[in-house]
């Protein structure tokens, strides 16, 4: 059995580097008369060269330490931008943006607001350009779509049920131009959770090892923000379809868009779940059944806006037809909440969508020919 000596050589040097760099803070802070010393300490200890995991009591001390220290947040957003910029470590790197994640989710939403502040003013940076030359390594690899993933969590908050969901910025509330809550959602969180969702599939773990502990814990965080921001996808969707016909023109070629990359997603996700499920060794993850959105559905719904958005039509669509040749109009579109109905060769699928879509009657009149 051979032993590795490079990598014991690599560790044993990264604990002197983290030794002389605990040693030189507690110097500096104490001879500056800084009040903050003890966070950079704590900083250090938990990003340190070794390949096991954060250690809780570290996160504790550094929230504590915060906590105990008023206007600290800047200061600590600063060393953590420092600690990842300097490091040419892989260890390092992936513990100190794993840091960064567990701060987010570990403290109160003060702090979680503070801290999002920092990035937003630049204090707190997540810039791994230091690897890019070894971006063919699968280790550096993930650390550049982790960091890409942490970009994008920033901007999301736990709201009081303990639900991620976007940040809204003051712009954003002095422009808000909806004014029912289902419209809202559709267009303002729906392009968002997309947005969050394509971070999350950049994070497949196709080469991670079950012993890459550092990296099976960033996954397992990561997966449980994105079950639970699937969940307001999920539903989203369901209101978009529910809503269609009730939007102008416009607006459905924009919901149409927003189908489209949603219909793709959906396999996507599909897919990224059940790679998880095999590479990821953490039982207590409770993967949401995605539910697929076919491009039949899309196609439906598009021709359905081109028919009733022109006003010269004379003839309705194919997939109109289809619908109409089956025995009961009404019953068909009714069988979208209950028992699926005959509908030619289309069906709405019962299980596509979260909740329930309700009848909706149009006020455009539709001239049937014989």
């Amino acid at each position: 059995m051979g032993v590795d000596i490079q990598g014991k050589l690599r560790v044993a040097l990264g604990a002197v580097k983290d030794h002389a760099s605990i040693g030189k803070a507690m110097i500096y802070g104490h001879h500056e008369g800084r009040d903050f010393s003890g966070i950079e300490v704590a900083v250090l200890r938990a990003t340190g060269h070794d390949s096991g995991p954060i250690d809780d009591k570290h996160m504790h001390e550094i929230l504590f330490l915060v906590s105990d220290s008023p206007g600290s947040v800047h200061f600590l957003a600063e060393r953590i931008s420092r600690r990842l910029g300097k490091t040419r470590d892989n260890l390092v790197a992936l513990k100190t943006l794993s840091l960064i994640h567990r701060l987010l989710r570990g403290g109160n939403r003060c702090f979680e607001q503070q801290l999002r502040n920092t990035h937003v003013s630049g204090h707190l940076q997540m810039s791994t350009r230091c690897f890019l030359r070894n971006i063919s390594d699968p280790s550096v690899s993930f650390i550049h779509k982790y960091a890409g993933y942490l970009e994008e969590r920033i901007g999301w908050v736990i709201n009081q049920a303990g639900k991620l969901e976007p940040a809204m910025s003051q712009g954003d509330l002095e422009s808000r131009c909806y004014d029912e809550k289902s419209i809202d959602m559709v267009f303002r969180k729906l392009p968002k959770c997309q947005v969050f969702i394509d971070r999350v599939l950049d994070c497949s773990p196709s080469n991670i090892s079950p012993s890459d502990n550092l990296v099976q814990a960033a996954m397992s965080n990561t997966l449980k923000e994105s079950f639970q921001v699937y969940k307001t996808y999920r539903e989203s969707v369901a209101a978009l379809v529910n809503m269609f016909f009730d939007l102008t023109r416009a607006a459905r070629g924009l919901a149409c868009q927003i189908l489209k990359r949603a219909s793709q997603q959906s396999q996507d996700l599909q897919n990224f779940f059940e790679n998880c499920k095999r590479i990821i060794e953490n039982k207590n993850l409770d993967y949401p059944v995605v539910q697929i959105i076919t491009t039949d559905h899309i196609m439906a719904l598009e021709q359905f806006s081109t028919y009733f958005g022109s006003s010269h039509s004379s003839s309705a669509p194919p997939i109109l037809d289809r619908i109409t040749n089956s025995t009961k109009l009404q019953t068909t579109m009714a069988g979208m909440e209950g028992d699926e109905k005959d509908a030619g060769n289309f069906s709405w699928s019962p299980t596509l969508f979260s909740c329930s879509l309700e009848t909706k009657i149009s006020k455009v009149w539709v001239v049937f020919e014989d």
